[in-house]
């Protein structure tokens, strides 16, 4: 597995993302039964055994019962905390809203340290902006996290370039990733590059500019959903709109020309952007976690690129 340092930080972390937000299967309030944390940690050993070292979280993934699961991973699978990097994700209240007042920030934290069975996250990213937020206040807890061990860096998720601009402005620490949706199944970070000087075109497009500010900054993004849970890995259906069904013909069949697999395939895509963008693999199985890996060495032209990103916008460029 190819590693790499984490810009802005002293972490040195795997290259691919394993994301932990499906491990537990189900979103059921439930206790969880021995049968769920035995499959959770064979997702988990899969991604460890194929040189993942990085483990996205957030609060409310599986209620709380993703990160209770990963909790156990330590005495049962004998692995050194020091040798993983974990990151979480907060912000999120299911039929509230979104919420990151300090009081909030701090409960999360202390909730995900507990399940997760850990002193400190490595990352705490602000899972969607609350509307309501009050950078000062968020800068304070910031710090006082930092200060008591409790996170060691801080980043955001779904921020636009503006709101990460303005939260930055108050910390004295970069944000180190902006976590979004992008993949062959969700181009908008990439399609908003070729607005300028095109005629009947709204003003924004969900993604706008975050790739942009990130390489002005030297951000490396994180990209979750790179396949779209699978959808576009499934057979042609008739009742695909026109251009799933060209991404999804495009994708097999360059993936047979180069002899791997179509989800390998969209994930070097991903990588292939110049932004460092890091896929978030969100699989449980393990066959695919292993294969994942493959797409860190597989060369994908400027030419290839461009034909699957033609794919993906069921139109040509303008």
């Amino acid at each position: 597995m190819k590693t790499l340092n984490l810009p802005h930080t002293d972490l040195t972390v795997s290259e691919l993302i394993y994301g932990c937000m499906r491990i537990r299967g189900s979103w059921s309030d439930a206790p969880l039964t021995e049968e769920e944390i035995t499959a959770g940690l064979r997702s988990v050993r899969a991604a460890l055994d194929a040189g993942i070292t990085f483990f996205d979280h957030a609060d409310i993934y599986g209620r709380g019962r993703c990160e209770e699961i990963f909790g156990h991973l330590w005495k049962r699978e004998g692995v050194s905390r020091d040798s993983l990097i974990l990151q979480s994700k907060c912000g999120i209240r299911p039929g509230i809203g979104y919420d990151f007042r300090p009081d909030y920030i701090r409960q999360s934290v202390e909730g995900s340290l507990k399940r997760l069975q850990t002193d400190y996250l490595d990352i705490l990213l602000l899972h969607r902006p609350d509307i309501l937020m009050e950078p000062d206040a968020i800068a304070e807890v910031f710090a006082e996290l930092k200060a008591r061990g409790k996170v060691r860096c801080f980043g955001v998720s779904n921020f636009t370039p503006a709101a990460q601009r303005m939260l930055q402005s108050r910390l004295p620490d970069t944000l180190v990733t902006n976590q979004i949706r992008f993949g062959l199944g969700f181009i908008n970070p990439v399609e908003s590059w070729l607005v300028s000087g095109r005629s009947n075109e709204g003003h924004f497009t969900r993604g706008e500019g975050i790739l942009e500010y990130c390489m002005e900054h030297r951000i490396r993004p994180q990209a979750y959903s790179p396949i779209v849970y699978g959808g576009i890995l499934e057979p042609v259906s008739e009742d695909d709109p026109p251009a799933l069904q060209g991404l999804k013909t495009a994708l097999r069949e360059m993936a047979e020309a180069k002899n791997t697999a179509p989800d390998v395939l969209a994930l070097a895509w991903v990588l292939r952007h110049p932004a460092g963008i890091q896929p978030i693999i969100g699989t449980t199985r393990p066959e695919r976690i292993r294969s994942a890996v493959q797409a860190l060495d597989l060369p994908l032209s400027h030419e290839e690129w461009y034909q699957l990103f033609i794919a993906a916008r069921g139109q040509a460029l303008p």
